[in-house]
This record gives structure tokens, sequence and C-alpha cells, in this order.
């Protein structure tokens, strides 16, 4: 199993526009074989020194897949592509970390 930390940053003010178009895609990707856990997030306001944040332009997406292979498959999946096309004009950067457990 992978787990799978992407980090989306919204252009200012379009949070809500990237988190629609990712409510849309989540039940696709839910569906998809090898798939985990598909969760978007937002940071919560703490008194945690070592937070970031909170940062209002952010969205970080938490996966669990069983294979990089099933990974590969979703990046290349029909839906993926029509998720890329309705956020393009909202997203400024996407960064993505990929671990397994030790």
């Amino acid at each position: 199993m992978i787990h799978v930390i992407a980090t989306i940053t919204a252009k200012p003010g379009t949070r809500a526009q990237v988190l629609e178009a990712f409510k849309w895609v989540t039940p696709l990707v839910r569906a998809e074989d090898g798939c985990i856990e598909y969760q978007a997030t937002v940071d919560v306001p703490t008194t945690v020194a070592v937070q970031d944040g909170p940062r209002p332009d952010v969205v970080v997406v938490v996966e669990k897949w069983a294979s990089v292979e099933t990974l590969y498959a979703h990046s290349a999946s029909a839906h993926m592509t029509e998720y890329r096309t309705k956020v393009k004009d909202y997203v400024l950067s996407v960064r993505l970390v990929v671990t397994e457990a030790v």
C-alpha cells in the first residue's frame, strides 16, 4: 500500500471552486480499483507551534492506493483528465508526496 499527500494551491479566493470539482470527482475515484482512501482536507487553525497555516488557498488530498500501478491508472483516468480541465483556471500548483509504510 502507498500513501499519497497531494497539496493543491489554488489562486487566491478560488478554493471553493476547486473543492466543488473535487466533490464531483471523489465518488468516481473511490470506485477505482486499488483506491483505499481519497479525501480532500483543509487546514484547521490550531495553536500547535510547528503547524503551517492556516492556508486559506490550500487543499490537501489524503490518498491511499493498493500500489504505485493503481496510482498510475488513477492519474491516467478519464475522470481525472476532466477534473484537471475543470480546475485549470483555479490551480496555481500541485505538489505530490508518495510514501509507503516502513
